[in-house]
């Protein structure tokens, strides 16, 4: 059932942020939408209003692309030199990790992560974001060609144009800069839509890029609800790419929207149902420790959770049980006590979900084995739950619960093992845990996802592509594929005469 922190005093710890910024930011100026009206964003730890927002609309949304595509068209972002944009957005990196504590302090308070990881990890692996970008933003370029006949020809390499982001909850701010930067360094301008959930370090964000020195109208954020604003991101017909993380619900709406105006370039992070397949051969303890860790991590919101933990024969029985103790002493309380390992889910909505698929497992005969229920009088915060004895056709086990709830099923052999990995319509990542190097060349070969980590888990890193294989979507970020995504290849020709060789 997991343990509760005593402390429930909201401020004990860290005093809440003062809330500075809760307006949209379109062409370098903080303004009110043009309806004029706002929305609540919401304390999961409480339940209560921490802020109203300004409620951007289609109409906000237009005037943030006309901001962008001037930025674009006539602006210096892209005409700057690689060098000089990366100057710039090293200066803003250098911001982010001045104003860290702040940051993560909004972060928390929004999102219920927790304040600890905040700081030490989602605010510092923004900045590296920033900075590996930066680093690549002089080093964009095409290739001369080899024509085949008396021809010259070469290839450019052009920022793709105005882009739209829109940005989920979960990590408001490792996502964020896991889409921008690439795209700044690029040369390209845009518009973000954060999420309605956790709209208060995205807005923070937006001051610090003005005072890093990025040109007005080149980066543009508008609060607002998905099928308003969000909408009309992916709709838009001066809009020239959309990336979108979260659900294939959304995403299936993204891209048909895109396809109806004008063809933008879609890419899609879509979430997953990733395994994590221990072989008997395993470090019982590593193995408890990565199994815990993948579907706890930040309260289980998260898109590559390790939410099917398969496990061989021989060692089933004693893994289940160091599961179950680790589960048990697993700390959920105030996300600002650096005692605490998992805040509250991020919402009323997020929290019910949960709930109601915990009930859908008990009621498909899963094994409760831990957890199971909400653990607090106010705020949204639920048990780490473990349920056994599952199958494929379960809905916890086909559905991305993004919550602390782990499926837990035992196999026999490996080609059992890859059978019940691959049974998914996502393919976001999965992990192996063996010290057999055939068993995770095999399994790392066979699984159909997007990443693996073989005695690792959540292995990320600015310089590795991150993107699904099947419903998880397309698409890369991170690594410099992520830049490709906001360049265009344009080849140039010109014919060659009385040249001495071809």
């Amino acid at each position: 059932m997991g343990s509760h922190s005593d402390d429930s005093s909201a401020a004990s710890f860290v005093k809440n942020p003062t809330i500075k910024f809760t307006k949209l930011f379109i062409n370098g100026e903080f303004v009110d939408s043009v309806s004029g009206k706002t929305f609540e964003t919401i304390d999961p730890r409480t339940g209560e209003v921490i802020a109203r927002i300004a409620e951007g609309d289609k109409e906000d949304i237009d005037l943030a692309v006309k901001a962008a595509r001037q930025a674009f068209d006539h602006g210096p972002w892209p005409r700057l030199s690689g060098s000089e944009r990366g100057r710039i957005m090293m200066k803003f990196a250098d911001l982010l990790a001045e104003h860290a504590e702040e940051l993560a302090a909004l972060d928390t308070i929004d999102a219920g992560k927790l304040f600890s990881v905040g700081k030490a990890v989602d605010v510092p692996h923004a900045v590296n974001s920033l900075r590996y970008y930066a680093g690549a933003a002089d080093k964009v370029h095409g290739k001369v060609l080899k024509m085949s006949r008396e021809l010259h020809g070469y290839t450019l390499l052009e920022p793709i144009g105005v882009v739209g982001h829109i940005i989920p909850w979960n990590f408001p701010t490792t996502l964020l800069f896991l889409k921008i930067s690439p795209a700044l360094a690029a040369g390209c301008t845009m518009v973000v839509k954060p999420a309605e959930q956790t709209p208060l370090s995205a807005l923070y964000y937006a001051h610090l890029a003005k005072l890093a020195g990025i040109p007005d109208g080149v980066l543009n954020f508008v609060t607002g609800f998905g099928p308003t604003a969000g909408a009309a991101v992916s709709s838009h017909m001066d809009i020239d790419a959309v990336s979108f993380t979260g659900s294939p619900e959304v995403g299936r709406k993204v891209m048909q929207a895109a396809a109806e105006s004008n063809l933008k370039v879609v890419s899609l992070e879509l979430g997953g149902k990733s395994p994590l397949i221990i072989f008997d051969d395993a470090d019982l303890d590593m193995a408890a420790e990565l199994a815990i860790l993948g579907i706890l991590f930040n309260k289980g919101e998260v898109c590559v959770a390790s939410s099917r933990v398969y496990v061989q024969e021989g060692i089933y029985d004693e893994l289940v049980k160091k599961l179950v103790e680790k589960a048990k002493a697993w700390v959920v309380g105030d996300p600002f006590d650096p005692k605490v390992q998992q805040g509250p889910q991020v919402d009323r909505t997020q929290f019910e979900r949960i709930l109601s698929y915990i009930e859908h497992g008990k009621r498909e005969g899963a094994t409760l084995l831990t957890g199971g229920k909400p653990m607090a009088q106010k705020g949204y915060y639920i048990e780490p739950t473990i349920f056994a004895d599952v199958n494929e056709e379960m809905l916890i086990v086909k559905d991305e619960i993004f919550g602390p709830v782990m499926a837990l099923a035992k196999f026999k052999t490996i080609e059992e093992a890859i059978k019940k990995a691959n049974s998914t319509r996502y393919g976001l990542a999965a992990g192996i845990v063996t010290k057999d190097l055939s068993v995770a060349n095999t399994v790392s070969r066979s699984v159909r996802a997007g990443t693996v980590w073989i005695n690792c888990y959540f292995a990320f890193d600015t310089d590795c592509p991150f993107g699904g294989y099947k419903m998880s979507g397309f698409g890369k970020d991170y690594g410099l594929e992520a830049l490709h995504k906001y360049l265009h290849v344009k080849s140039v020709v010109t014919p060659l005469y009385n040249t001495p060789w071809l």
